[in-house]
């Protein structure tokens, strides 16, 4: 079953490299994730996603995320994890948010 992870950002750029290293890690791990990343203001494409992410720089809105997708898990990416480009880390984050 594949598992949607939907990344927020401002406009996206940085956030769609991280969005590539978690992809090579999810295949090297064998794990089936569709993860994606938008900006802001494609907040509607969230829709359906398991988990939802946003990078540190939209931090302040993370409670209109969570009041626009209620019955979705929503965290925010820690400023280190994000600046490292962590894939494997924020993967472990939003596993957390399946559970």
């Amino acid at each position: 079953m594949s598992r949607k992870i939907t990344l927020f950002c401002c406009a996206g750029m940085s956030t769609s490299m991280l969005v590539t290293k978690m992809q090579q890690i999810a295949k090297k791990d064998g794990k089936d994730y569709d993860i994606a990343a938008f900006s802001l203001d494609e907040l509607a494409k969230g829709a359906g996603s398991d988990a939802i992410l946003i990078g540190p720089q939209v931090r302040y809105a993370l409670k209109k995320v969570k009041d626009a997708f209620p019955d979705i898990p929503v965290s925010d990416i820690d400023m280190r994890t994000y600046g490292l480009m962590d894939g494997a880390g924020v993967i472990k984050i939003a596993e957390k948010l399946f559970k």
